[in-house]
Order: C-alpha cells, then sequence, then structure tokens
C-alpha cells in the first residue's frame, strides 16, 4: 500500500464512495462526523494526505480555512480544482513534515495517512507543533484486511498520543455503513486529541527548566 502510485491513482481515487464522498448520503455521513470533530468556530485547519480535497471542502463549507498537502502533485491538482474559488491552498509535501510553519492551526486534520508512515510517533510529535495552544488533532484510522491486516489500532494510536497531548477521545466508525458505502466489518475509528492550552504549554516549560 505504502508504494502505491498516488499520481497514477487521482483520476479514480474520488470512485471509492469514502474518497469522492459523490452519494449525497455518504456526503451528509461525513459532513455530520466532521462538525462534530472540528472546532465550532472557524478556523485554521490544516489537512494532510489530503488525496483529491474532499474533507477539505467539507470543511470549507462549514466555514474554515484550509491547507491541504498532498505527496501527489495529480492530487493537490484535482483538490485545486474542486476548491476553487474557496479559502483554501494546496500544496506538494510529505504529510509527515508538510512545508508549514509551526502553531498556525487550530485543528490538524488527517484522514488513512497515519499507518504507512515509518515513524508513526515522530510525525504526531511535529503535528502537535503545528498546533496553535488549545488546538486539536483529528486523526482517522483503522486496521484492514484479514490475512494479512494492515493499519494502526486505537490502542496503539491513544497510547503515542499519550505522551504529547492533553484529552484524547476516540469514536469508532465501523458500525456507520454511510460512511464508507456499505457495511464493514474490521476496525475503523476517529481520535480527536486536544492539545495544550497555552497556560498549560507554559507551565510544561517551566518544569523543564
Amino acid at each position: 500500500m505504502t508504494n502505491v502510485d498516488w499520481d497514477a491513482e487521482a483520476a479514480s481515487f474520488d470512485e471509492e464512495p469514502d474518497h469522492g464522498l459523490r452519494d449525497p448520503e455518504v456526503r451528509r455521513a461525513w459532513a455530520g462526523r466532521l462538525r462534530g470533530w472540528l472546532p465550532a468556530r472557524a478556523g485554521d485547519v490544516l489537512d494532510l494526505g489530503c488525496g483529491t480535497g474532499s474533507l477539505s471542502l467539507l470543511a470549507s463549507e462549514q466555514g474554515h480555512r484550509v491547507t491541504g498537502v498532498d505527496l501527489s502533485p495529480a492530487m493537490v491538482t484535482l483538490a485545486r480544482e474542486k476548491l476553487a474559488g474557496r479559502d483554501a491552498v494546496f500544496l506538494v509535501g510529505d504529510a509527515a513534515a508538510p512545508p508549514v510553519g509551526e502553531q498556525r492551526f487550530d485543528t490538524v486534520l488527517v484522514r488513512h495517512v497515519l499507518w504507512a508512515l515509518p515513524d508513526p510517533g515522530r510525525a504526531l510529535g511535529h503535528w502537535r507543533g503545528l498546533l496553535r495552544p488549545g488546538g486539536r488533532l483529528v486523526l482517522v484510522e483503522g486496521v484492514w484486511g484479514s490475512a494479512e491486516p494492515v493499519g494502526i489500532s486505537a490502542e496503539r494510536l491513544t497510547g503515542l498520543l499519550a505522551p504529547i497531548t492533553g484529552r484524547v477521545s476516540v469514536e469508532r466508525l465501523s458500525d456507520d455503513p454511510l460512511l464508507w458505502g456499505g457495511q464493514v466489518t474490521d476496525e475503523r475509528y476517529a481520535v480527536v486529541a486536544m492539545g495544550p492550552s497555552g497556560q498549560e504549554r507554559g507551565e510544561a516549560a517551566a518544569a523543564g527548566q
């Protein structure tokens, strides 16, 4: 999976129900979940591994300013077309170390990317540094396949987050067929991890002196 030529896959990427969100019911299901995961107040969202920008578009429609990053130039081109005229910027870059400045974002949104990275813990630490005080990581992941499963379990992910974030909540997604265009039997979930507030960051820095 990690050796996929995503430029070659870009043209057909949106044919998957949860990629293109072309079915109105699938689209509504993702929009509803995203509304619960993102801040109620309009803010800056960084969509890492954004693909063709389907989640970026939902976030934009909910009033957020979006920056999307994907390693595939073809995906980025499609995302730019999909969000043309909106308050959104798309960049070609590595999701693990995106070409953006630190403490710029209210939310870092990542779907089905972390499991494929060589060092998930390091990526999480870097992403946390991109958040403004009180910001949040929204991570949609899972474990797919039965014979040779791939992915990252919710238990492992919450363990990696524990030392670097504040409150962490897990939302199971496997039992909602509308999200996936049909029933699924594998592990799919979302984790929302709240970053430390400005006061907590200051206390941590003082404790380290």
